[in-house]
């Protein structure tokens, strides 16, 4: 199960984390992996590791909001692991560390930006350099990382929230659209993931943040890598237009 050889996929802020995690899992199932990062040596140290353990691939770092880097990293992905690519995982992000952002009504354009540029134009970016290829081919994968914050939404997070949004909305139009070419276009909603950026924390700080969750944990990077192989492969085929939470059981309750 879960086998994809012969596919290549490109990952988006692959240098770390949960990234990272999906990078391995999926070279480690068979597929050649385009390793994308804003910086080289964040991707290169993820390449490395794959490489070093049998897999194939390749850093093709960029900033995915300048659509000509972006251009210029799917040609690389294509012309050093072959083929096209056909499973895309839209996962870059950028981290929040609890409620610690303004209210709307206290923030501003420039607070928004950031958001807004990487959660909107960057993943608009990827996608569109990539998803004609899997139409010419007949089959893809295109998966997006969301937040809860998206689905629920959350005080202090409007923004963040709001653009992570966006790529739940994009997949569900691209699954209408495209499953006839074979291709499916899932999210997947994650709940808090304990990450470098968070730095030592408060305990009484992560009592809070976890009290919403059953598991009573923060989420690790190898709780979402195996959701992200499933829906890459041939058993999910029946799968699409849908935002599945990968959230240790979080809810609005």
């Amino acid at each position: 199960m879960f086998n994809l050889s012969g596919h290549v996929a490109f990952i988006t802020g692959a240098g770390q984390g949960v990234g990272a995690e999906i990078a391995r899992v999926l070279a480690a199932n068979g597929a050649a992996v385009a390793v994308n990062d804003l910086f080289e040596a964040r991707a290169q140290q993820v390449v490395d590791e794959i490489n070093a353990i049998g897999g194939r691939a390749v850093a093709v770092p960029a900033d995915i909001t300048d659509e000509s880097a972006v251009a210029q990293a799917v040609k690389k992905a294509t012309d050093e692991l072959g083929g096209c690519v056909d499973i895309l995982v839209n996962n870059a992000g950028i981290p929040v560390t609890g409620f610690s952002m303004t209210t709307f009504a206290q923030s501003d354009r420039e607070t928004w930006g950031p958001h807004i540029a990487l959660s909107v134009h960057g993943l608009l970016n990827v996608t569109h350099a990539i998803l004609p290829a899997m139409v010419e081919t007949g089959w893809g994968r295109v998966i997006t990382i969301s937040s809860d914050s998206a689905r629920v939404g959350e005080p202090r997070l409007a923004v963040y929230g709001a653009a992570k949004a966006f790529g739940p909305a994009l997949m569900r139009s691209i699954a209408k659209e495209e499953g006839r070419s074979g291709i499916t276009a899932n999210s997947i909603a994650l709940g808090s993931i304990a990450n470098p950026a968070m730095g030592e924390r408060d305990p009484e700080q992560l009592r809070k943040q976890v009290r919403p969750y059953p598991v009573k944990r923060l989420g690790a990077p190898a709780d979402i890598a195996p959701a992200v192989l499933w829906l890459a492969s041939n058993e999910a085929a029946w799968v699409t237009g849908q935002t599945i939470p990968v959230n240790g059981g979080y809810s609005t309750t």
